[in-house]
């Protein structure tokens, strides 16, 4: 049985599975390096306007697979290169939507964190445990947590490797919306819906300036901002928005 797979639930939309439920979908080596590929072909295709990342009902990733990693080298760890493959979800130019039910501990909390929404079911719960088994977060959860929810809210995770319930990380900033567990997978679909069916240049255009801008000064950040907004005037996409608002229809998007 495959590790992780895609589907394509909705029109321009790609949904990514992992599928290790036997492990609680833990990521080990072979699932990073489907993830990478998933990403990067999707992040090329462009029929797809946004993605949504799931772990199924039961569980979204209880975090690194420790078997694969508690004998290892430093050496052995260095050479894995696993950033790269990290840097294949980060770079991914459409909005990715993570849903999550149950789990999301470690490195699961990390790989959530590389979306830009998280939909939440009212019984997941998130964790950067791994101060608990003599390591830390290696994925990005020291730098990523620390700006969703502040200092002082991630030391308190970090440092003691606690969980938060969905509530908890929906008022801290770590979701973006908590519903029904089993309202997770349908909720990520419908934002997803609406997303694709917006002008996909604006929208990627609003990821970049987001992510781009967020390690900025304001005055970089806003400039970035003003140049992307001025970019978007050249698109027949800002046309037909614009034009479809005065002759009061809908529009259509070409994706140009």
């Amino acid at each position: 049985m495959e590790e992780t797979w895609i589907d394509r639930p909705l029109p321009g939309v790609a949904r990514i599975y992992l599928n290790r439920r036997e492990a609680r979908n833990a990521l080990n080596q072979a699932v990073r390096e489907q993830l990478a590929a998933h990403f990067r072909k999707l992040g090329a295709d462009p029929s797809v306007r946004c993605i949504v990342l799931s772990g199924g009902t039961q569980v979204f990733a209880a975090g690194a697979d420790i078997r694969d990693m508690a004998e290892r080298g430093a050496v052995e760890m260095l050479l894995r290169q696993t950033h790269l493959l990290w840097a294949a979800i980060a770079d991914c130019p459409q909005p990715v939507i993570a849903a999550v039910n149950g789990y999301a501990m470690g490195g699961g909390c990390e790989l959530a964190m590389h979306a830009d929404l998280i939909i939440a079911g009212r019984n997941a719960v998130f964790a950067q445990p791994e101060v608990r088994v003599g390591v830390m977060p290696g994925a990005g959860g020291t730098q990523r947590l620390t700006r969703a929810v502040g200092k002082f809210q991630a030391m308190r995770m970090l440092l003691t490797g606690m969980s938060v319930s969905a509530e908890q990380a929906l008022r801290m900033g770590l979701a973006s919306e908590v519903v029904e567990d089993d309202q997770v997978q349908f909720r990520a679909l419908e934002l997803a819906e609406q997303i694709a069916g917006l002008p996909p240049l604006a929208v990627r255009q609003i990821k970049e300036v987001v992510l781009a801008g967020q390690d900025a000064s304001l005055g970089t950040a806003l400039m970035l901002e003003r140049k992307a907004f001025q970019l978007l005037f050249d698109s027949a996409d800002q046309k037909e928005g614009m034009r479809a608002f005065l002759e009061k229809r809908q529009p259509t998007y070409s994706g140009y």
